[in-house]
């Protein structure tokens, strides 16, 4: 049985948290936990035993091209998609397996339900790039990497080559320099 072949494999996860921030990921997963393999705007004609729909093209830069394949093949890749008898989607721990949230049920009622939107914004300041940067990695780009005592200077921001004019991603650093260095 594949389930318990499944259970046997001893696995391992590497999790990191997601530079983008709570809201992308909740996003990102919900787009594959709660959609079907493929949907009915995609489907563009049915006819003659084949099936036409809209697909990207990865060898080509990802573009919609229409494909078409016989009805056979496509349910076939179509019950690629389904999942095996007794196979569930989304696994349930901690607080979030039902027999923790009846047994904290009856601890715990809050007077209003809380959303998502309620879990995921706070009152908190939102937190810069510079701030993820630093909490997620416990490395601060602007320590000077020679003295590692002294900051660095933000002296000219440079746009990136492709890019239109007002955009301004990379910035040059100078920590070791004498008019800044009386500063410190």
């Amino acid at each position: 049985d594949k389930i318990q072949q499944a259970y046997k494999t001893r696995w391992v996860v590497h999790c990191e948290p997601s530079l983008a921030g709570v809201e992308h990921v909740v996003k990102y997963l919900g787009q594959y936990t709660h959609r079907v393999a493929i949907t009915n705007q995609r489907i563009l004609n049915i006819a003659d035993g084949k099936v036409t729909f809209i697909a990207k093209d990865y060898r080509d830069r990802a573009i919609k091209k229409p494909v078409t394949l016989e009805g056979v093949e496509f349910l076939r890749r179509f019950t690629l998609h389904v999942l095996p008898a007794r196979f569930v989607k989304i696994r349930r721990y901690g607080i979030y397996n039902p027999t923790t949230k009846r047994s904290l049920a009856l601890q715990f009622r809050p007077e209003e339900k809380p959303t998502i939107d309620t879990l995921v914004k706070r009152n908190d300041p939102p937190e810069t790039n510079l701030e993820r940067f630093r909490r997620l990695t416990g490395f601060d780009p602007c320590q000077c990497p020679v003295c590692k005592k002294g900051r660095m200077v933000v002296v000219r921001e440079l746009p990136p080559i492709r890019a239109p004019a007002e955009c301004t991603v990379f910035a040059l650093f100078l920590c070791h320099i004498p008019a800044l260095q009386n500063e410190n």
